[in-house]
């Protein structure tokens, strides 16, 4: 079952990237303009991004396996349209339909796990599994991306979708055990599902904006007060509603609540660093699409290691606390050390190790953070527990990255050297993630160590 709920995970996270590396032919086969081709990127993570916690909630009542079978049928579908599309216009509405059903398959997922796997050691060993999966994916979208669009054309990064997840449906639909729902009287809160999907889609559309235009210009801005605004809206709504789509109640969990500040602050680092890498490689050291996913795999192989292997060992033995603070002390020196690129530097000397230590800090970090939201949540909030877990992830990597990104672009508009500012933005992601350990260490008291 691990593996099912993986496989499902690793195609979410490579259908993230894989698209990347088809941009310019896509752009020249479709002719898009460039406002026209970031919305094929953006359109994915706008719906996605939008709709997680809303699609959490529905996984809870419809039932966790019946979700992933409709999310990741909807999936195939809008996959199969986007790779055969004549126009823009219809590879981006494929791509805000691919987001959609992702939004239903990923919480479904984590419930599916979370039901499953009650026990503390088993359920770290099944989420280590779950996290892995996400970073194999992200970098096998990098490295099959540029493969198949070498020698298939760019419809294939869209086209590899469908038989796989027909495969990966058919699997689930057999061997997965029957639905739990939620109770036949409980409704969708429809008051509260409208602020949350609107002000997480203004958000993560405002931050797309910001990047292109500047954070000044009224189509970030705008959209931005939009997004606190509709927050504001959504905390009163739902603590007036007699069945709110997020009980509070949920967060006042110390642990819980930590490991979402550790997923929203790690998010942005995460994606940062991974962006980062990828431009200084290509673009300073002059190596190939293909060639910077390959030079990626170590890290890559590392969080899978770390989060399947040793994750499950440490955790248990030192409590959650002690663990995401280890974690975090890699994941820092990792970026820091990142810090110190230049436009002289080697690949090996500064990127491998700092690579190599983030990769290590982000395989205890994620399955930790996972643990921590999704316990001792009752059986019928599970689906939801599992979209914070993802929504905090989410949004975290789109609000870190468009911050990184714009103080990196920033620099290297000052200094002409695009290295400089890659090193800045790791120099500040340091500084994030000592605010997020700082976070650990005044939201989880010692006490905590021993919760696993």
């Amino acid at each position: 079952m691990p593996a099912l709920a993986a496989a499902a995970q690793f195609v979410l996270q490579l259908d993230f990237s894989i698209i990347n590396v088809a941009l310019p032919e896509i752009q020249r086969r479709l002719g898009l303009t460039a406002a026209g081709l970031q919305w094929v990127v953006t359109g994915y993570a706008l719906t996605y991004g939008a709709l997680l916690l809303v699609a959490g909630r529905a996984a809870d009542l419809m039932g966790r396996k019946r979700a992933l079978l409709v999310g990741l049928t909807a999936f195939g579908l809008s996959s199969l349209t986007g790779g055969l599309a004549t126009s823009g216009f219809m590879l981006v509405v494929s791509r805000l339909a691919q987001g959609a059903s992702a939004a239903l398959v990923a919480p479904g997922a984590l419930g599916v796990l979370t039901d499953a796997y009650t026990t503390p050691r088993a359920r770290a060993r099944a989420l280590g599994v779950f996290q892995g999966s996400s970073a194999a994916g992200a970098t096998a979208g990098i490295v099959l991306g540029g493969v198949l669009t070498e020698y298939l054309g760019w419809r294939s990064v869209l086209l590899v979708n469908p038989p796989v997840i027909a495969v990966l449906a058919w699997l689930m639909a057999r061997k997965l055990p029957a639905d739990h729902r939620g109770p036949a009287a409980a409704r969708l809160d429809l008051p509260g599902a409208a602020p949350a999907t609107t002000g997480a889609g203004a958000l993560i559309y405002g931050l797309g904006e910001g990047q292109q235009r500047g954070f000044g210009s009224a189509p970030s801005l705008v959209p931005l007060l939009t997004a606190v605004l509709l927050t504001g809206v959504f905390v009163l709504v739902e603590s007036r509603s007699a069945d709110p789509m997020l009980p509070f109640a949920l967060l006042r969990d110390r642990a819980r609540r930590t490991g979402l500040v550790v997923m929203l602050l790690l998010g942005g680092v995460v994606a940062g660093y991974v962006y980062f890498v990828s431009l200084y490689l290509q673009r300073v050291r002059g190596m190939s699409t293909l060639l910077t996913g390959l030079a990626l795999i170590p890290a890559t192989a590392l969080v899978m290691a770390v989060s399947i292997l040793l994750s499950r060992r440490v955790q248990p033995r030192l409590g959650l606390r002690r663990t995401l603070l280890l974690a975090l002390a890699f994941v820092g020196v990792g970026q820091l050390w990142l810090s110190t690129l230049t436009a002289h530097s080697g690949c090996a000397a500064p990127v491998l190790p700092g690579i190599v230590l983030t990769a290590v800090g982000m395989g205890l970090a994620f399955p930790t953070s996972s643990v921590a939201i999704t316990s001792d949540v009752p059986p019928a909030l599970r689906g939801l527990a599992g979209s914070m877990f993802v929504t905090a992830q989410q949004l975290g990597s789109a609000v870190g990255l468009a911050v990184l990104a714009t103080i990196a672009a920033a620099r290297t508009g000052g200094t002409g050297s695009p290295a400089a500012g890659y090193a800045l933005s790791y120099l500040v992601a340091t500084g994030i993630v000592a605010l997020t350990a700082l976070a650990v260490a005044l939201l989880l008291p010692r006490a905590d160590d021993g919760r696993s």
